[in-house]
């Protein structure tokens, strides 16, 4: 028999559809505009403050959801834009007032949903024009009554209403509804109802009556209200209900009348005395036990005791259960002992038992369940999440055909090959784990691992058969094609609430695969709202769909190759440069010009210590060897043998042996007053001739422009002379040269001349 502690039955409480609290918020301006609408048409303009309808930003909009904001009324022109509306959905606002044609224009609105607000009555001229309308809501608000009827709610299919402040449910209030799928009344403190108010009402499929205070205090009020909604057809759910005496059980006597097939009990409490009174009222025969009706027990096919407080089920009770598919024994106080019981240690007499749910127990062990179900040959859904598992075995032994298990919510840290290979859908969601290896399942087709610590998607070619992974709020950094080509079927993927590395390479995988698929078929099915970066630091919070990288951040070796590339080209244009301007020439001029100068200066100084320093001669004669021939044979004796004599410098014969010929040269030019250069195509040509003329040259630049004396043996260009003698070339430009004449009469005039420039007369 069962073992109910206290004989208390408590079933889950009934969730209202959509129902999920109200939330204050601050007052916004009115009219505001709502542009938060896709191209379905369907705007969310859902707890944003607003305190009056607000306008959006496309037109013929088919779904507008106004819910959990301040709204407090509906003017007669809030909806006139919203011609197109099929769903309107005001539920949790603080509407206190609607103009009683605030609706006419919505002549196509199928789904009304007016729920917990302030309304203080129900005006039914706000129906009368919404003939297409199928589902409404009205729980909640404070209204006493629902007001005369009379609209023509023909197509109305979900209706809900009632409230605790709902007192009376009278006869014609309904007028004009003629059938409903579901009817929802919510009446704890109702306190009259005529008898037929919901009689007109058929058929009927899923009626929820909460009517805790008519069970205890006016159950001739509940039986009427039975009588009207109990057909063979119905299905009918009795919430909220404490039923604890013979008396709160009689209006069940109507129910069993009309012949009502099911009938479901939820967050209610029966105590022993009116589980027994239900059960003879409903002609089942009296018992302390399950064993005397074990007749009964055998033709059960599903059994659901949920959060119960149920801690075990005698194997006694289980052995009378042959035909059970399906055993729910969720939300209760079952261990690891007590399942053992429950299921007759493993023996195999549930055979039939096809879905076990032992969800949101203190079980404990994974090996121990497996060893208990493995001979239910026909188990393929085994639900055993919420429990207290840290580990799982390494091997493990399962029903040969199952498919479905889940083991959510647990406290696993890694996975092993216990799981069965038989697998199609494996949910392993909130656990600790921190990885999903070496573990292949080749019919899996569905895999739950959100919630837990994973760094990365588990790898595809584990998985051949996976079409679903959901792998939510792990603490995956990115992932790309790579990984998702090796999943051959997967389809779609939740992947969001992730901390994501938003490089180049993930955000441009993301964003420009988005709108189909993301790497073949693979479509992502959450939103982008679950798509936020977490690094770097600077674009943490942002939605991925909205960053934007720099070029330098997603190229950076092809920028900084590039850099190099451009600096490299550019050297090699500058070092052209160099050499086009002989920057190499004046460098090296320079280094040898400071190199002589340095040791000039230092003979100076040695010269300063001992004798006064004086020139030697009065010019350096600087010529080709091809021309040593001339100047031996004319220059030299016309110009030393002259009066007063001119002492002339002759590399031939006043250069001092043994030092470098640069120092030679220099000190030459140091010595003497002039630099006579003798010029002619052999001179231009001579290697020795142009660095006497390079030295030369710098000795320009320090200022003595009279240091130069040309003679010109033979007819040459300034244009023959390098370029980069420029100040040689101005020079050729601008000032009178000696040119050696080839008639012997002009030969005397040419001496003179060269004599006078030499001994520093005027310009010539």
């Amino acid at each position: 028999m069962f073992q109910l502690p206290g004989w208390n039955w408590h079933f889950p409480m009934f969730q209202l559809p959509g129902w999920t609290g109200q939330s204050s918020t601050p007052e916004v301006e009115k009219r505001s505009t709502c542009d938060q609408c896709d191209e379905r048409l369907f705007c969310n303009c859902s707890s944003r403050n607003y305190r009056h309808v607000p306008t959006v930003t496309v037109t013929e909009v088919v779904t507008l959801d106004l819910s959990f904001n301040d709204i407090t009324s509906v003017a007669e022109d809030d909806l006139r834009e919203y011609t197109w509306l099929r769903t309107l959905d005001l539920h949790s606002n603080r509407i206190q007032s609607i103009h009683e044609w605030a609706f006419h224009l919505l002549q196509g609105l199928e789904s009304l949903d007016m729920s917990y607000n302030q309304l203080a009555a129900l005006n039914p001229a706000w129906f009368s024009k919404l003939l297409s309308l199928q589902h409404l809501n009205l729980l909640g608000s404070c209204y006493r009554t629902l007001g005369p009827g009379g609209t023509s709610l023909t197509r109305l299919r979900f209706l809900r209403f009632g409230n605790p402040a709902l007192e009376e449910v009278r006869r014609g209030d309904l007028a004009g509804v003629r059938q409903l799928d579901q009817l929802e009344v919510y009446g704890n403190n109702l306190k009259r109802y005529d008898p037929g108010s919901l009689g007109d009402l058929w058929p009927l499929g899923v009626v929820t009556l909460r009517l805790r205070g008519p069970f205890q205090d006016n159950t001739t009020l509940v039986s009427s209200i039975l009588r009207d909604v109990s057909y063979s057809e119905t299905f009918l759910v009795v919430a909220d209900v404490l039923l604890s005496e013979k008396t709160s059980v009689a209006p069940f006597r109507e129910t069993n009348r009309r012949r009502v097939r099911s009938i479901m009990f939820q967050n209610a409490t029966l105590t022993d005395e009116a589980i027994v009174h239900f059960m003879e009222v409903m002609n089942v025969y009296k018992f302390t036990s399950f064993l005397p009706v074990g007749f009964l027990l055998k033709n059960l096919r599903q059994i659901s005791i949920i959060n119960c407080k149920v801690y075990v089920m005698p194997c006694l009770t289980s052995l009378l259960l042959t035909q059970m598919v399906y055993l729910d024994l969720s939300g209760n106080l079952l261990t690891d002992l007590t399942l053992t019981e429950s299921l007759c240690h493993g023996i195999g007499i549930l055979r039939n038992l096809r879905v076990i749910n032992v969800s949101d127990n203190a079980l404990k062990s994974i090996s121990l369940i497996s060893k208990l179900v493995t001979r239910l040959d026909k188990l393929v859904h085994l639900d055993i999440s919420q429990n207290a598992y840290t580990s799982m075995p390494h091997t493990c032994s399962w029903p040969q055909i199952l498919t479905h298990l889940n083991l959510s919510r647990a406290k696993l840290r890694r996975v092993t090959p216990c799981l069965p290979s038989t697998l199609e859908i494996l949910d392993l969601g909130h656990n600790d784990l921190t990885a999903f290896h070496s573990v292949a399942l080749p019919a899996l087709r569905e895999l739950h691992l959100s919630g837990n610590k994973l760094m990365s998607l588990p790898p595809g070619w584990l998985f051949p058969s996976l079409e679903v992974l959901l792998i939510q709020s792990n603490t995956l950094s990115m992932f790309g094609p790579s990984n998702l080509r090796l999943y051959r079927r997967l389809r779609a993927l939740q992947a969001g609430q992730n901390r994501f590395v938003c490089s180049c390479e993930f955000v441009n995988f993301m964003v420009w695969r988005w709108g189909g698929a993301v790497e073949g078929s693979v479509e992502l099915t959450d939103r982008w709202d679950n798509y936020l970066c977490d690094s770097p630091l600077s674009l943490q919070g942002q939605r991925v769909d909205r960053v934007q990288l720099s070029p330098f951040q997603c190229h950076r070796i092809l920028l900084v190759s590039s850099l190099c590339g451009c600096m490299l080209a550019s050297g090699i244009l500058f070092v052209i440069l160099l050499w086009k301007i002989h920057a190499v020439w004046y460098v090296r001029m320079m280094w040898a010009w400071l190199k002589a100068k340095r040791n000039s200066g230092n003979q100076k100084r040695r010269d300063a210590a001992g004798n006064a320093y004086l020139l030697c001669y009065d010019a350096f004669v600087s010529y080709s060897e091809q021309d040593a021939e001339w100047v031996e044979e004319f220059l030299v004796p016309e110009l030393e043998d002259s009066q007063p004599p001119l002492s002339l410098c002759l590399h031939k014969r006043d250069f001092l042996p043994g030092h470098w010929i640069i120092d030679n040269i220099i000190h030459a030019m140091e010595r003497s007053r002039r630099t006579l250069f003798v010029l002619s195509e052999h001179f231009v040509h001579s290697e020795w001739c142009r660095y006497e003329l390079d030295f030369s040259h710098f000795r320009l630049f320090d200022g003595d422009s009279e240091a130069a004396v040309l003679v010109l043996l033979e007819p040459i260009s300034k244009d023959d002379v390098p370029k980069r003698f420029c100040k040689l070339r101005k020079l050729m430009s601008s000032r009178t040269y000696l040119e050696w004449p080839q008639e012997d009469e002009r030969r005397a005039e040419f001496w003179s001349n060269l004599r006078l420039a030499v001994r520093g007369g005027d310009e010539l």
